[in-house]
């Protein structure tokens, strides 16, 4: 797998962060100004801190930043994302297998998003991006306020076929992920990706922004190297043992789904006031009984 952990070829974008948060502040403004009424519209999304995060992610360009969040705007007031409920979802304990956001963070404060692509899902493509939005919905609460990107997305490939990641989902997925939010995933972790997957790769690759591209990053379960670097980002303990942590606790469905329902009782008020939504983080960190994979 060498291919994979080689250093990107593209270039390296170069970064145009603002010296001073006053400075960083004066462009939150102005990008406020350049919305017009969209802010009065959405207030709970459109706060200082998505505009920032947004800025962010489009190397503080006010006039990029902008687009995106018009964009971004016009698709939630679409979609309407912060609706979604885990009754919702359709065949939701199967896809809460494939997909969930742990009781742990990394050892950077950070929150986590699993992806066990190789889960057969039963669910179609539709509702496959409904559940991806939910659970975005969910991380970005906790990350709110977060001064840098601040979700791991990590995901298991042992076993991977082309039909666990159909490129038309996987596109879409992408779309979604680097339009819609912005500035959210700080690192994505494949592990024990297969040699099949490298010819899928270098075509997804295409549809990376070079941001994203350079937080990739490829580790397997029997390279001591890749075990250095989870070690120096999670706690082993609590890390799962399909990515090479000691954590051999069950997936308790019932455990997982009443703190979902619970996290959109959270969230069902947070959209409901008129103050910025309500971060979850605390509640996260303390429900430290919830069984991962």
């Amino acid at each position: 797998m060498a291919y994979l952990l080689k250093n990107r070829s593209k270039p390296v974008q170069q970064l145009l962060v603002p010296a001073s948060s006053e400075e960083q502040q004066r462009r939150v403004n102005e990008v406020r100004e350049l919305l017009g009424d969209l802010p009065t519209e959405m207030p709970n999304f459109l706060s200082d801190a998505t505009i920032r995060r947004f800025l962010r992610a489009r190397n503080w360009s006010t006039m990029k930043a902008t687009k995106s969040l018009k964009e971004a705007t016009s698709w939630r007031r679409q979609y309407k994302p912060e609706k979604i409920r885990w009754e919702s979802i359709a065949d939701c304990e199967n896809e809460a297998r494939r997909a969930y956001i742990p009781d742990y963070l990394d050892k950077k404060g950070r929150m986590v998003f699993v992806t066990l692509p190789t889960i057969k899902s039963k669910s179609s493509e539709k509702d496959h991006l409904k559940y991806l939005v939910y659970n975005l919905e969910n991380l970005l609460i906790d990350c709110a306020d977060a001064e840098e990107d601040n979700v791991v997305w990590i995901s298991d490939f042992k076993g991977w076929s082309i039909s666990s990641t159909p490129f038309s989902l996987t596109r879409q997925s992408l779309h979604i992920i680097q339009q819609y939010y912005p500035g959210l995933i700080a690192v994505g972790i494949l592990t024990n990706a297969p040699k099949i997957f490298e010819s899928f790769w270098k075509i997804m690759k295409h549809f990376l922004e070079p941001t994203m591209d350079e937080k990739v990053k490829f580790v397997y379960n029997d390279s001591s190297e890749s075990q250095k670097i989870l070690g120096d980002m999670f706690d082993l303990d609590e890390l799962e043992h399909i990515f090479g942590g000691r954590n051999t606790a069950d997936f308790d469905i019932n455990v997982y789904a009443e703190r979902m329902k619970r996290r959109d009782r959270i969230r069902g008020a947070s959209t409901e006031d008129n103050g910025e939504a309500t971060s979850s983080r605390s509640w996260t960190k303390t429900t430290r009984n919830f069984s991962s994979v």
